[in-house]
This record gives structure tokens, sequence and C-alpha cells, in this order.
């Protein structure tokens, strides 16, 4: 059923678009590194996006709407994600990089981000009922600013920046600049079911260890003829 005269359509804009970013991120590193992760509910309205010391990760997305994410993390915040990551993985303390500027730092955090984007286009596709792409995230370690713009036509630009804190309390920067975006509910609908990815994997790692049971079963039986030579 279509809206009614008097009825005032939901609508989701800007700064509901920015939550369900902000929900995503924090989600994902408080999974990733078993802390609390954790973001200001004050937002700063900001002129222009920019790539700030210590480490800066920035994403384009596309499609449905077009924008740009970027993260600054200072040396400190990025070393606490990664060490407490990378534990959590079963790595030892001894084995871990010693320095934010370590490629491999900058790999993990880079695939942090492309975790934190994927939870949040999910999200975009199952409530808002659009798709929208994105690139491989860009994770540079650096000494000074660098002003990034969207590398699309954006008619009315609008970009925010929000206060993220670690489970001690250092701080990262999250920066989003999209286009002037509302989206209309005109009926109501139930959100699309999109898979999960990791429940995916472990899907089949399920029916891999299923299928491997009998057949190694089958393999020991064999064995078992053979020994006795029948």
């Amino acid at each position: 059923m279509g809206i009614q005269e008097n009825e005032t359509p939901v609508v989701f804009g800007t700064e509901d678009i920015l939550r369900s970013l902000c929900n995503s991120v924090a989600k994902v590193l408080s999974i990733a590194t078993q802390s609390e992760i954790r973001y200001s509910p004050m937002v700063q309205r900001i002129t222009k996006t920019c790539l700030k010391p210590d480490i800066g990760c920035f994403v384009l997305f596309d499609g449905g709407f077009s924008g740009l994410v970027v993260i600054n993390f200072s040396g400190q915040a990025a070393m606490e994600l990664y060490e407490r990551y990378m534990l959590n993985m079963g790595m030892s303390r001894e084995g871990l990089a010693s320095s934010f500027t370590s490629d491999e730092v900058g790999n993990v955090m880079g695939e942090l981000m492309n975790q934190m984007i994927g939870d949040f286009t999910g999200k975009i596709a199952r409530e808002l009922q659009t798709q929208i792409t994105q690139n491989q995230p860009k994770m540079v370690a650096l000494t000074k600013q660098v002003i990034l713009s969207v590398d699309t036509h954006l008619d009315q630009p609008q970009s925010r920046r929000v206060t993220f804190y670690t489970g001690r309390n250092n701080i990262f920067y999250l920066e989003l600049a999209i286009d002037r975006t509302e989206f209309i509910k005109l009926h109501d609908f139930e959100p699309a079911e999109v898979p999960d990815p990791d429940e995916l994997i472990e899907q089949a790692h399920r029916q891999t260890r299923a299928t491997a049971a009998p057949q190694a079963a089958a393999d020991d039986h064999d064995e078992l003829l053979k020994s006795l030579g029948m």
C-alpha cells in the first residue's frame, strides 16, 4: 500500500547513513579486538575530508549513492587495534610488528576496514533495498595531511566527522563524504536477508567435514580388509 496523504513518509537521510556506518565500525572492531569500541554521540559538520597522520585509510563506494569513507588512526590507536586483533587470532606477542609504520600493521588495518565497510554495505542492501559497491581499502602511513575529494560528481556534497574511542581510550576519527541523500519509504517491506559471509564459510566447512568423515571411515574399512588379506 502506498503513502496516504495524511501519512508522514519514513525518511532515511545522511545522518541515518552515518549512524549505520558508525555502528558497523564499532561492531566489527569490537568483535575483532574483543574490546569495547565506542563513538561520540556528537558529530561534526566539516567542509573537506582529509587523510591525516599517523595512519589514514580510505574507501570509495558507488551505486545507490556515492561517497568516500576516511578513517584516521593515531599510531597508538592503530597499534592497539592491530595487537588486540592479532592476539585474538592466536598470534604470539613476540611475532607482532613493533611499529605502526610496518607493512603488516597497514595490511591488518586495511583488512579490518574492508570488514567494516562490508558490514555496512550489507546493512544498506537489507534496510534500504539498494546496492552500493566499494573499492579495495587503501591504508597509508603519513607524516603530513592529505586532502581527499570524492572521485565522482556530487551535486550537494555533505561531509561529517565522528570521534571514536578504543578500549584504552586511544582516539581515531571517521570521516564520511556523500551527496545529500534521502530515502523515503513508499510502503512497508520485510528487510531482505543477505547471507552472512562468515556463516557461508562455516557452512562450507561443515559440509566438507561431513563429506570427509564417511570417506575416511570407508578408507579405514578398506585398509582393515586389506590387512586381513580380504
